[in-house]
């Protein structure tokens, strides 16, 4: 039986007996009836406070009202026991053979154990990462990079359409800087003033000049054209490859430029449009010969300037055509995850959906990453004054990385020790984690050799107190999900799997799948095999949500 049945069981039962009393008017949902974990494992498997929501309403007494409900669920099958504590808390305690029901779900299920629905319908753009494309990806970088892929996948799991997009800022006087120094090294020249120093310069510069050597030779504008353009692609190509490196993936790169092109269909670009959608709303008026948006309406904290009195679009009016852009592909919720120094953009975003007709507390979502530091790690080689993405999964690889990083919510500063990420000990929690999946496979294996099977199963046997920790834990993997997704935070799911590998620890030093001597193989070794698979597929999902790898070696 899962938390779920049991919650369904639940439901029907209070329903049932607010139907008798004669009250038509109140009804319990699935939520009411949810159960959970009492603090105190001793009071039982699940606790209730189902009669303590609804006494009040229907002028009953708490503890009474608990009574009738247990007296209706122990007659439940596979409820062992029922009892009332407090002023109507319904502690419950299943049989060993109906909580271990859950066992043969998760290995029937593998892979979609965990994964629901409760987001299905929902259409999801989230932009993340969105660095300059005039550098490689740095620290700066990593904790988006790994919250946003991980975060995606956690909605994806809950049935969310989810649409993960990195915004290139391709446009701006940052690419003729970027142009200029790439010149000047490609020329010999020092980097100009302004400009972007490092190794990494030099390096597109060779590479530029091995392609098209003749560069040297045109006039400046058309240099300076040609060797931003191909600098560009090769950068951003670098920057796909070290995501791809970090297992961090995007649907959609989405040019700032392609908002300031024509469209040949409406015979203007799509920052010229959203004025005029803007406008149509009714929050767009004119003020000192610029064209303003009275963000104030939305309780930004002063209205927007969009095009300056000498027709110049701003950063506004390309933040605002964005958005529309969104909205225009279908995306009913739009996330934005920003890094420390973006808090004003907060308040502008959510106006800029007001603006646009939206409703700002329920379209746009902006979500600020707290600043994350790594001690240990060095300086870069190439750009000097960074510590490259690269380099990071050089010394610490991607696992560690991805796993420290979503372990902790978003908003909270974040200091890591790094040869703490790299050491192989139970004190560094992806080794934890990781060692308990290797040691279910390790088992397996064992098993294998013992001819120990899973041609039986009797859950009923898995009466050791360590086996009822960790069936326990294994029913809680699909409410975490649920719970993660719907409050955007992936770190449940890595602390989640911390506690469940400390179970399986417990149990492994406890309970042996393989028998022992001359002992005979047992249905109960059997079932423990199942136990032990089950265990490596929870964590196997839960490390995926994550972007880890599950080691069946280490």
């Amino acid at each position: 039986m899962t938390p779920e049945q049991l919650s369904q069981a639940i439901l029907a039962i209070t329903n049932n007996i607010l139907a008798q009393r004669g009250d038509q008017s109140t009804t319990a949902t699935l939520e009411d009836a949810a159960v959970e974990r009492p603090r105190n494992k001793e009071h039982g498997d699940w606790a209730s406070n189902v009669a303590m929501r609804f006494a009040k309403r229907i002028g009953a007494n708490p503890r009474e009202f608990a009574t009738e409900i247990a007296d209706a669920l122990r007659e439940v099958d596979g409820v062992a026991s029922v009892d009332i504590a407090g002023p109507g808390f319904i502690n419950i305690r299943l049989t060993a053979g109906a909580a271990g029901q859950v066992i043969r779900e998760i290995v029937e299920r593998g892979y979609e154990y965990g994964r629901n629905n409760s987001l299905s319908g929902r259409r999801i753009n989230m932009e993340f990462v969105s660095a300059n494309p005039t550098g490689p990806l740095h620290l700066g970088h990593t904790r988006w990079a790994a919250l946003g892929d991980s975060l995606s996948r956690v909605l994806r799991a809950a049935g969310a359409d989810l649409t993960a997009e990195y915004y290139i800022n391709d446009a701006g006087s940052q690419m003729d800087k970027f142009g200029y120094s790439v010149l000047a090294a490609v020329r010999g020249e020092p980097t100009p003033e302004g400009g972007y120093p490092g190794e990494y310069i030099a390096e597109l510069a060779r590479q530029i000049l091995a392609e098209i050597p003749e560069v040297v030779d045109l006039p400046e504008e058309e240099a300076l054209v040609a060797v931003r353009e191909r600098a560009y692609q090769l950068q951003m190509a670098e920057i796909k490859r070290s995501l791809e490196h970090f297992r961090v993936y995007f649907d959609v790169f989405f040019s700032e430029r392609s908002l300031h092109e024509t469209d040949p269909r409406a015979g203007r670009s799509p920052i010229e449009a959203s004025v005029e959608r803007l406008r149509e709303q009714g929050h767009v008026y004119e003020e000192d010969g610029a064209v303003w948006v009275r963000t104030t309406d939305f309780t930004d904290d002063k209205d927007r300037v969009i095009t300056r009195g000498n027709g110049v679009y701003t950063y506004f009016a390309a933040d605002a055509a964005y958005y529309l852009s969104k909205k225009d592909r279908g995306f009913t919720e739009k996330i934005y995850l920003l890094g420390a120094d973006h808090h004003g953009y907060v308040n502008r975003l959510k106006a800029i959906a007001g603006a646009a007709g939206e409703d700002p507390d329920t379209n746009i979502k902006v979500m600020i990453g707290q600043l994350v530091n790594l001690n240990g790690a060095k300086l870069s080689k190439r750009a000097g004054n960074i510590v490259e993405l690269d380099d990071l999964l050089e010394w610490l690889g991607a696992d560690a990385l991805r796993y420290w990083l979503a372990r902790y919510p978003a908003d909270s500063p974040l200091s890591l020790e790094g040869e703490k990420l790299r050491s192989r000990s139970n004190e560094n929690p992806v080794f934890y984690v990781q060692y308990a999946h290797a040691r279910t496979s390790a088992v397996a294996r064992n098993a294998a050799a013992a001819g120990v099977d899973t041609s039986v199963f009797a859950p009923d046997l898995l009466t050791h107190g360590t086996e009822t920790d960790l069936i326990g834990a294994l029913q809680e993997y699909p409410r975490v999900v649920g719970h993660s997704a719907e409050l955007r935070e992936p770190h449940r799911i890595a602390r989640y799997l911390e506690d469940l590998a400390g179970y399986y620890h417990r149990w492994y030093d406890a309970c042996r799948v393989t028998p022992l001597g001359d002992e005979s193989v047992s249905p109960l070794h059997q079932t423990r095999l199942w136990l032990n698979n089950s265990v490596g597929i929870v964590i196997r999902n839960g490390l995926d949500l994550l972007g880890v790898e599950a080691p069946e070696r280490m």
